[in-house]
This record gives structure tokens, sequence and C-alpha cells, in this order.
């Protein structure tokens, strides 16, 4: 069957229809699944090569021995990528990350049966029974901004996504500030460009400190470097410093990842950095909406030769990651006496802001978090109050 030659080549060219037919397919999918950088190149060589393979055996080019070789190693090579290919993946996937998105913030809801937000063991001074105020702020101030709300509001639920009390990220509780959608925020202070989108609104920035925290620096605690120099953290981030021997570790290249921007913590190392310049961030690719790539900033992964930054509270009891290490910066270790002495030097405060909220409430409920109450639960939910640092 199919001996004469205008039977071969039929059969090839059908043989060729339907491998077009699936290749197209599969590089839809590669298209859509976020990792078509890989798999495009593979299924178009791929491709490619079975293409030609038809091409010889519908015109007998070779020997039916060198057919079957051939055929054999296009799919092997091809299972033998994609087989390394995904094995690396799944190592990658296995290394621990630090990122604030992976506080699972519903734990702390005041309220909530079972919350890990502190209480306050005491009748608080200040109930607010109407006019709520709107709050919002940073993932890692959540916990903190929820005790106030279970001290002083009324017993109901308050969802991260509806109610008066939100829960999110820094960029977005500073845009909802803006557009008036909340009263009042809880953050680190804002970037160069919130502030100018503020002023471009017509709205400026009452800034309220309500509590101090370290801003610190980690790597994998397999990493011979224990401490470094505020300048030598300027160089990392500046690119001038791009090997660990030069800080006295090992001979690997620095993996410095960074958080994205309008982020309290990349505002806070763009404070730092002065006016040396970022270099550009590690990035990776998202799938986005409708199955857009997007290309992201990536998020800390503890590599052996990573370095990255949060907040100390964050870093250290919110995540308990214990393959890192906290550096000391300038012979300084961060922790609550540091903070309180102002001898580590990267702290700083983080605040109650407004822009201008009519609602009465707002004043009288940062009023409180300055009060010795409000301050028992910045110190009990693990940060420095204000007051003990000055």
């Amino acid at each position: 069957m199919f001996k004469s030659k205008t039977s071969r080549v039929l059969l090839s060219i059908l043989l060729i229809i339907i491998l077009s037919i699936f290749g197209f397919f599969m590089l839809v999918v590669a298209t859509f699944s976020g990792e078509g950088n890989f798999y495009l190149p593979v299924i178009l060589i791929t491709y490619i090569l079975l293409i030609a393979w038809h091409i010889v055996w519908s015109f007998k080019i070779l020997g039916k021995k060198l057919l079957i070789y051939s055929i054999i190693g296009i799919v092997l090579c091809s299972v033998l990528t994609v087989g390394s290919y995904n094995i690396y993946q799944y190592y990658i996937n296995s290394i621990p990350t630090v990122n604030e998105q992976d506080l699972i913030l519903a734990d702390y809801e005041p309220f909530k049966e079972g919350t890990k937000t502190v209480i306050l063991h005491e009748e608080s001074m200040l109930k607010i029974t109407d006019s709520l105020p709107r709050i919002d702020g940073a993932t890692a101030l959540y916990p903190l901004y929820a005790a106030f709300v279970q001290a002083t509001y009324p017993q109901k639920e308050y969802n991260l996504r509806e109610s008066e009390v939100r829960g999110g990220t820094t960029p977005r509780a500073y845009e909802r500030l803006i557009s008036g959608e909340v009263d009042l925020i809880f953050c680190a202070q804002p970037s160069k460009e919130q502030i100018e989108d503020a002023a471009g609104k017509g709205k400026v920035f009452k800034m309220t400190p309500i509590g101090r925290e370290a801003f610190v620096f980690f790597v994998n605690k397999k990493n011979p470097v224990n401490e470094v120099s505020s300048a030598q953290i300027r160089d990392i981030y500046s690119g001038k410093i791009i090997n660990w021997k030069e800080l006295g570790g090992e001979n690997d290249a620095i993996r410095a990842f960074q958080r994205p921007e309008g982020s309290g913590s990349q505002t806070m190392l763009h404070h730092i950095m002065g006016n040396q310049p970022l270099m550009m961030p590690i990035q990776e690719n998202r799938v986005g909406g409708m199955g857009e790539i997007v290309e992201r900033t990536s998020v800390y992964k503890n590599f052996n030769n990573a370095i990255g930054y949060s907040f100390l509270l964050f870093a250290t009891r919110m995540v308990q990651n214990d393959e890192i290490k906290l550096l000391k910066v300038d012979a300084i270790y961060p922790d609550k006496k540091s903070i309180e002495n102002n001898t580590y030097p990267f702290t700083g405060d983080f605040y109650a802001i407004t822009t201008d909220t009519q609602n009465k409430n707002v004043e009288k409920l940062i009023k409180w978090i300055l009060s010795p109450q409000g301050q028992y639960l910045v110190e009990e939910t693990g940060y420095t109050p204000i007051l003990a640092s000055h």
C-alpha cells in the first residue's frame, strides 16, 4: 500500500496538514500559557523537523533505517527538551518565596471567629457608632489597622473588598485615597509619583506618624555574608557590585530582587538610594487578562545568591521563613532595640494618611491611635510605637 511516489506524496501532504493543525493548536496553547518564550521555539523547530522528515520520506531520499533513527531522534530530542525544562521549572517553583501578597489577610479580619488580630483587653476609650471612616492600607499593615477597627468600630462583618475596611496593596490604597473612595489609609511614605498624582488632582497628603519599623535586607541563610554597609546596599541595587565575592562571599553573581513600583517597600528603597539610579529589576512573564502575557517585577525567590528586602515584621513574624537571614547594616542588626534607639540606619515611620476627608470621626480615630491604647496595639502587633522611639 502507498508504494507509488504519488501515493507517498499525497500521504505526506495529508500528514503535513495534520501536523500543521496540531502545531497551530499547540502554538495557541503555548501563547496563552505564559511559557511562550520556551514552547514557541520548541514547537516551531519540532514542526519544521517533522515536515522535513516527511519530505525526505516521501521522496525516499534516505534509507529505511536512517528514516527510523531520525524520527526517533526528533521525538526523543523534543521529549527530553520539554522534560528537562519542566524539571527545571519544578525546581524553580519549589524555591521558597518572600512576597507581601502571600499574607492571607482574611486571617486578620476584625471580629472574625479565630482572627489573628490583636485584641485590646479593656474597654476602648473611643467607640465609633456612625459615619465609620472608610480605610485601606498596605498589606503588611492590615493586621494593625484591623486591630484598630476591632477596638473602636461596631461589631459586624468587614469584608476585605467591599466594606468600610479594605485590605490590599500600597499602590491601590493611595489610588483610593486620591480618588476619594476612602477617608484614611495606613502606609509607608508615598512615592514621588504618588505625591505628584495627588497634586494633579488638587490634593495634599496629611501624614501622621503612628509607628516605626525597620527596612531590612535578607539573603539565603547559607550565604556566608552576614553584614553589609549602607553604601554597599546602594552599590548592589545600582549594579556597581555584582558578585558576592566583592562582599567577602562566594564567587557567585548577586541576584538582587526588587518590588513593584509604588509599593511601600520599593518607595523605601528609592529613598535609601538617594540620587543613585536603580538598576532594572528582575522580570518574569505573567498571564494577564484575556491571556495577555505581561512582564512584571519578579517576586523574591530564595536562591543561594539572592538578596531581597521588606519591612522587619513581615520578613520575620508574618512570613516565618526559616530559610532566610537578615543582614546587619553598618554593623547594626535590625531589631526592636535598634529601632527604638534609632541606631539601625534604615528605620522609618509609617503613617495614618488623609487628604480632604470631611468625616468627623477620622481625626478622632487618629488621636486615639496615638493614645496609650492605640500604641499598645501597635506594639502588640509587632511594630514599634511612635512615642517609644522619640
